[in-house]
């Protein structure tokens, strides 16, 4: 999967495979049983992650969290998911929060002040300086899912290794 072609953060994908969901889940079970030293596995009901094992964990480090929607009997569809660790991803969240506030709020007093009839140039470059911080924001997650490529393929390496398996 090239994440460089896709504008989304968090990237997806979609796969239907010819097996019951719980023939995909005892492949999971099994793999994890197996004490791989390639990844640490997390299984709850239809839901799976794959994390980087933690010797080769860094801040950058994607996970990949695999849901599994039955279709028919024998066929399953996987809904996969790439994302940052939860904590650098809730961190960029409240990034995002603080940004859009101070926007907001500006924006509001911007209006005060040009309806009161007083000087708005320091509103608008306090507005102006946040859309630049939005757009910062934008390219620092893509510098850092571009440095979690790589853990990324080896991911889903790992997951068509499993379902292959």
């Amino acid at each position: 999967m090239n994440s460089d072609d896709q504008i989304r953060l968090r990237l997806r994908f979609y796969k239907d495979v010819p097996q019951s969901i719980d023939s995909i889940c005892k492949k999971f079970l099994d793999y994890k049983e197996s004490k791989p030293d390639d990844c640490s596995i997390k299984i709850k009901h239809d839901h799976v992650w794959i994390n980087v094992v933690e010797t080769k964990k860094e801040y950058w480090s994607p996970h990949l969290h695999l849901e599994f929607e039955k279709t028919s009997d024998n066929e399953t569809h996987i809904r996969g998911l790439f994302g940052p660790e939860p904590t650098l991803w809730t961190f960029f969240m409240f990034l995002h929060f603080m940004v859009a506030g101070i926007f907001i709020v500006f924006c509001g007093i911007a209006y005060s002040d040009y309806t009161l009839k007083r000087p708005t140039t320091l509103d608008f470059v306090v507005i102006l300086l946040m859309i630049i911080v939005w757009f910062l924001l934008y390219f620092i997650a893509r510098q850092i899912r571009h440095r979690g490529n790589d853990q990324m393929n080896e991911l889903e390496k790992i997951f068509l290794k499993i379902i292959a398996y």
